[in-house]
């Protein structure tokens, strides 16, 4: 895709607020988009200022994988299917070590994790 289509792209889904797409293109073009910056809208300079600080600052970007299991970690959590919930904690344990995933977690699954050790949220 040429830096002109990309840079339309990201400001078409910004303008209809699909941030998701727009934070994917952005992801994938991260060193093409700094060097052109100024063609984007402020909205989209500014999600692209956003995520440059969060990379530099040492933060990986969750990967689709990784949501899946955080969004069947707050169901769970929602349900209080611990047996289950228990499950996804063994096999994933690594996962929620990060410390940016707290924030992905729904409040129900911040106090059970808490209350089993699996997290601080102290």
């Amino acid at each position: 895709m040429k830096v002109d289509e990309l840079i339309f792209e990201i400001n078409k889904y910004m303008d209809e607020l699909d941030f998701v797409t727009a934070r994917k293109l952005i992801e994938e073009n991260l060193e093409i988009l700094n060097k052109h910056r100024l063609s984007l809208r402020s909205n989209a300079r500014e999600l692209l200022k956003f995520l440059t600080d969060r990379l530099e600052s040492g933060y990986q970007p969750i990967s689709r994988q990784d949501m899946a299991i955080l969004i069947a970690i707050n169901s769970y959590a929602s349900n209080f299917d611990i047996r289950s919930l228990k499950f996804i904690v063994k096999d994933k344990a690594k996962l929620l070590l990060r410390t940016d995933i707290i924030e992905y977690l729904n409040t129900d699954a911040k106090v059970i994790l808490d209350g089993m050790g699996v997290i601080n949220t102290r």
